[in-house]
């Protein structure tokens, strides 16, 4: 990867990474919140759900606002809006304000994801676009990691500190946007992608990012409570929710390194497999801390990479032009997920058990095997014709050529045969002219004499043969 090209992605990753430090806990401190005061899985089912109605609200209306003023004023103005929610969520702790403010939120939130999401996929070539939402990715979990660690931190502050922290880190994201110099992409012509057209052009795509938005919330709204409800301290549901975040943060750039280089819609399939064997694990292995901590890790890793790889998949098919209205349509198809999510698993978890959470992840997971593996027959990855042999043509023709052992093995017996192109023709020797010679012929040379074709040209010859003589 350039340095050009790294230095094009600085600034959006550096702003993606301060804001997410707080917005990384901010899910958690709304679930703990919400369940120190006594309300039911299901209001705060619902209270998540606002934030992600928001995104699918914003997924749909905020491409207008970054095509008209371009990434870097829309990343300052959607930044902002987060802080004054987050602010606002400090001095109104009512479910009902929250679930309004959560969506205005949302609403702002996937604004920002939309700006370095398309800033990052119009910078990018297609071959490096897995690894550039790999760093994406990186960066959005690392400031995870460092969030959750935080979450034991600001609550012990008590009170407000945690909504003052986050909202402060907001307000910070737009620095490097502001003062770090960059050269952001320009959208020249965008064309339209309507959702039909999406689901049409790559529905594994838009599968894959709908399942991740079911799965991604469901990480981020229902862990924290399946955690606290099986024992464990505030300070400990931030270090695990921290140990999920790390393992999307660390398995990001290797996904993403092997979606670059293989079929992803293959890739898309392990990862589901693998997401379904963990929520198995954890339902029915006897858990301890550290085995949970270490499951918790591998759902993480393999949670979050469904995304990236769905959204490369995609843009690997995208029309020129098309990949702002792309990347909108994918980020609502995954805020419609996101959604639902809370709201159809939390009754799960009413009915089955706290562990109901990890049945639906299990069963997500497995749906999502069958319907990628099914995409994966119709449309199969194209083969090559022959196997590729690796050679150096000198011409147009010798590209054509394939040497083989018996043209090398006859080009070492040819050696010992006379070489031809050094080879001298033998002279060959006419017999003398019997009688005149013909009345067109100017001259014929017979053993080095010349025939006269006039007596005057006789006469002269007989005077240079005396003078010789």
């Amino acid at each position: 990867m350039s340095r050009q090209l790294l230095a094009m992605a600085l600034a959006p990753l550096l702003g993606l990474f301060i804001l997410g430090i707080g917005n990384g806990f901010l899910a958690t401190v709304i679930t703990l919140r919400l369940d120190a005061a006594g309300e039911s899985p299901v209001v705060i089912g619902w209270v998540s759900s606002a934030y992600f109605i928001g995104l699918a609200l914003g997924a749909m209306l905020n491409d207008r606002l970054l095509l008209r003023i371009g990434h870097i004023r829309a990343y300052g103005s959607f930044a902002s809006l987060v802080a004054v929610t987050v602010l606002l969520q400090a001095l109104v702790a009512e479910p009902w304000a929250w679930f309004v403010l959560r969506l205005i939120g949302g609403w702002a939130t996937v604004g920002v994801y939309l700006v370095i999401e398309s800033w990052l996929l119009t910078a990018g070539e297609a071959k490096v676009r897995g690894r550039l939402l790999a760093l994406y990715m990186i960066s959005l979990y690392a400031a995870g990691v460092l969030g959750q660690l935080l979450l034991g931190v600001t609550e012990a502050m008590g009170g407000s500190a945690s909504f003052i922290v986050i909202g402060m880190l907001a307000s910070l994201s737009v620095l490097p946007m502001a003062m770090i110099p960059r050269v952001s992409p320009l959208i020249d012509k965008v064309e339209p992608l309507p959702p039909l057209r999406l689901i049409t052009l790559t529905p594994t795509g838009v599968m894959g990012s709908f399942g991740s938005g079911l799965a991604v919330a469901a990480v981020y709204t229902l862990l924290p409570l399946y955690l606290q409800r099986s024992g464990f301290s505030v300070e400990r549901v931030g270090q695990m929710m921290a140990v999920v975040v790390m393992g999307a943060m660390l398995l990001q750039y290797p996904v993403g390194r092997w979606s670059d280089r293989h079929d992803r819609q293959s890739v898309l399939i392990g990862i589901g497999a693998f997401c379904t064997a963990i929520a198995a694990a954890i339902v029915w292995l006897p858990l301890t801390p550290w085995l949970l901590a270490g499951l918790l890790f591998l759902l993480g890793g393999g949670v979050f990479s469904l995304y990236p790889v769905a959204v490369s998949h995609s843009a690997d098919r995208a029309p020129a032009g098309a990949l702002v209205r792309m990347s909108q349509g994918l980020l609502l198809i995954n805020a419609i997920g996101s959604a639902a999510s809370p709201s159809l698993i939390s009754p799960v978890m009413v009915a089955v058990g706290d562990a109901g959470l990890f049945w639906a992840l299990g069963g997500l997971g497995l749906f999502l095997v069958v319907f990628f593996a099914w995409r994966r027959s119709v449309r199969p990855a194209p083969l090559p014709v022959a196997p590729f042999a690796p050679s150096t043509p000198m011409s147009a023709v010798g590209a054509e050529l394939v040497v083989t052992e018996e043209l090398v093995q006859g080009a070492i017996e040819h050696e010992h045969v006379e070489d031809l192109s050094q080879a001298v023709p033998e002279v060959a020797v006419a017999e003398p002219l019997v009688g005149p010679p013909p009345p067109d012929a100017p001259h014929i040379v017979y053993h080095d004499e010349t025939v006269p074709e006039t007596p005057e040209e006789e006469a002269s010859l007989a005077e240079q043969s005396d003078a010789r003589g």
